[in-house]
């Protein structure tokens, strides 16, 4: 299409260099003057005043259902009883708050850095532990990344972008579950969005300070889960270095700053606490040599990538939460429902979009967007697609915000260069050519994404009503918008574009809604593997499967004593049963169970001791911190296989009585490693056998040779 046509065709806007713009704009700021904060509160709810009218009002209603999505009857909320146990020892112990301890005691670390444990344990420290306290957070963050999400779309593509981009990630289904949840993933989005609209708004303005708080940003993402907030490191880069408004020389040397700001503010939590002598801290749990370094690179790290082999702290392949590692992961039973509703939208979005701003200047902000979001999705999808190592369907949360940006930013651009399509007079037949191919990519693109949505609902038709509708209105309203979308383009009938354009939007998110519905809706969800939807495969899906913590009570652990046997979750190794310990190295506890009776028994025995016991692994150690609410010692950390408890460092316990009880199963249960093996061939030599409880042990100073 030559200029004049588009000029024709498109809408009239005010530029900011016209007499009328210039004073609109002088006008807004003199209103602003004089209403002050009454002007700004206003436009909080009616927006700036060159947005549509309805633009506002619609982004407060998807805020409502996001906050509705994420926050609906929270009291039944399980949460991840091992994050649960570490914030709840956060508030007994400001070191084991600052260290990310598992146990107020301080013996061992979670495996992952702190800070999304800090934001928790702050709200519980204010307003007293339980449910609402631990995930009032993270429904704040969650609706925080959706109006964020808003703002950046909206900036560059406009209102009707922002939106579609909000309600993508509104409903995206793995995003849902995963909000009602203490996992951390929640809030790395939040502070990788902050990184990312600190960013452009470096490469809009070629100045400094925005870039070095977007390194602070990823930084403070990095302590939150580590590599995975690098993953979209290269983009932001590339992004910058190429659009950035600014000579070359001005941002490599930005670049180098802004760089120093990421590696500080990444390292420093890190640095400290390997500085700090092991014997005046927890041991780092997931690391191999007791440091975070150690946990960074293999556990955390390459570990995640590469699987068992790139770390001896990695808990093996992870095929049994989110299936093979293969290009099509995304698409496969268990991973299809929760995240690839609108990946194949997103893909033509995404190379449409690049095509229509090919000859645009090198600091267009369009493209620098599209190439930000596509490089936000690409990158990550590579990542979870093809990682061998421990693989959990919630990851894929971090992909949610391109995959929405795309489809709102992408799908918008495709609509305009359809609507607007050749203009049969003036226009030179190969442009003529050129114009109508771009111009169908919208209509294929919703096909292709209609077609898998009813695909997917399939696969789940029989599990309820709620999905075999969701199928129905996917089918049908897929195929009025296509239907619209080609009879409006050949009659030329904007109005019927329009609302084909509805019906679109109507088509591709009936089964995400459908999906998010269930998650919100809920009894109990799985609080460490948290899916949406119907069960798919891996015993996945709809609160099921592996891992269902305890959930916090409203007042503090033992002061109402939730009955039960603790640890009532099913270990990574598949087998179920209260406390039963995952198959690994660590050789202590494995297989034995630790009831409500026995905990009763330890408090009244334990005799001033600081841990009430020890146990193999995290997931018995956590449910009884939420049971008992006194700290509890995991020898072997997540799966038994770190060697945090030594024979010597048990025998020093138990000499200087802060140790009485352990919990040892059958000799070779769970693993062969040396310092296991040999802790509990002692126990069971030198310490006393309770005989109503199966392996527990007493042991005192007099036992300590």
């Amino acid at each position: 299409m030559n200029e004049k046509n588009a000029a024709t065709l498109a809408p009239p806007r005010h530029r900011a260099d016209t007499p009328s713009a210039a004073g609109a704009t002088g006008a807004a700021a003199a209103a602003g003057d004089r209403g002050g904060l009454a002007v700004r509160v206003r436009r909080l709810f009616t927006g700036a005043p060159e947005d549509p009218r309805w633009a506002r009002p619609a982004l407060w209603a998807i805020l409502v259902l996001a906050t509705a999505l994420y926050a609906w009857n929270l009291s039944s909320v399980t949460g991840n009883t091992f994050y649960n146990a570490a914030v709840y020892s956060g508030t007994k112990s400001w070191k084991a708050f600052f260290f990310g301890a598992l146990d107020a005691g301080s013996f061992i670390t979670v495996d992952k850095p702190p800070f999304a444990l800090w934001v928790m344990g702050l709200s519980a420290r204010v307003f007293g532990y339980g449910t609402w306290q631990l995930l009032l957070p993270m429904v704040a963050v969650g609706v925080g990344s959706v109006a964020l999400l808003y703002r950046m779309v909206k900036r560059d593509f406009g209102a009707v972008a922002g939106t579609i981009a909000a309600l993508a990630l509104t409903l995206t289904p793995i995003t849902v579950a995963l909000t009602r949840d203490t996992n951390p993933d929640p809030i790395l989005v939040f502070l990788m969005l902050l990184g990312a609209a600190a960013l452009m708004k470096a490469v809009r303005t070629g100045r400094l300070m925005p870039l070095v708080w977007s390194g602070v940003a990823i930084g403070f993402a990095f302590n939150t889960k580590m590599m995975q907030a690098y993953v979209v490191l290269p983009v932001f880069f590339l992004v910058y270095l190429w659009a950035a408004n600014a000579s070359l020389g001005r941002r490599v040397r930005n670049l180098a700053v802004g760089t120093v700001a990421l590696v500080v503010s990444s390292a420093w939590w890190m640095v400290v606490v390997d500085l700090i002598p092991a014997s005046s801290r927890p041991y780092i749990g997931g690391s191999t040599d007791n440091t975070v370094w150690d946990l960074v690179i293999g556990y955390n790290g390459f570990g995640r990538i590469f699987g068992a082999s790139a770390s001896a702290g990695s808990q093996g392949n992870g095929a049994s939460f989110g299936g093979e590692a293969s290009v099509y992961r995304m698409f496969n039973e268990i991973m299809g429902g929760q995240i690839s509703w609108l990946i194949p939208f997103a893909i033509v979005a995404l190379v449409g979009g690049l095509v229509l701003r090919g000859r645009a200047p090198r600091t267009d902000t369009k493209r620098a967007a599209l190439l930000l979001w596509g490089g936000w999705f690409v990158l990550h999808y590579l990542t979870f697609a093809l990682a061998e190592g421990t693989f959990h369907p919630y990851y894929v949360t971090a992909m949610a915000p391109g995959v929405a940006a795309l489809a709102g930013a992408g799908g918008v651009m495709l609509y305009g260069a359809f609507k607007e399509g050749p203009v049969a007079m003036g226009v030179p037949p190969l442009e003529r050519s050129r114009e109508w191919g771009k111009g169908w990519v919208l209509p294929l693109a919703v096909a292709a994404s209609a077609v898998w949505a009813v695909v997917l609902l399939q696969r789940v038709s029989g599990s309820g009503t709620v999905y075999t509708v969701a199928q129905v209105v996917a089918g049908v309203a897929g195929a009025v918008a296509v239907i619209g979308l080609v009879v409006g383009r050949f009659m030329r009938r904007r109005k019927l574009i329009g609302l084909a354009s509805i019906a679109a939007v109507v088509a591709l998110l009936a089964g995400p809604t459908a999906y998010s519905l269930s998650a919100a809706t809920t009894a109990s969800t799985n609080g460490t593997n948290p899916t949406a939807g119907p069960s798919t495969g891996g015993g996945m899906g709809g609160g099921g499967g592996m891992g269902d913590g305890q959930r916090p009570s409203g007042n503090a652990p033992g002061a109402t004593g939730n009955s039960g046997s603790t640890g009532s979750g099913t270990s990574n190794s598949g087998s179920t049963g209260s406390g039963t310990s995952n198959s690994g190295r660590g050789g202590m506890g494995g297989g034995s169970q630790v009831s409500a009776e026995m905990i009763t028994y330890l408090k009244e025995n334990q005799d001033g001791a600081t841990w009430l016991v020890a146990v193999a692994t995290d997931q018995t150690a956590s449910s009884i911190i939420l049971e008992s609410g006194e700290p509890v010692i995991s020898m072997g950390g997540w799966s038994g296989s770190d060697e945090a408890m030594t024979l010597a460092k048990l025998k020093a316990l138990v000499k200087a009585g802060k140790l009485h009880y352990i919990v040892v199963g059958d000799s070779g249960r769970g693993g062969n490693s040396t310092a296991a093996i040999e802790v509990a061939e002692w126990v069971k030599e030198n310490g006393s056998a309770v005989s109503d409880y199966s392996g527990l042990y007493r042991l005192d100073a007099s036992d300590v040779s």
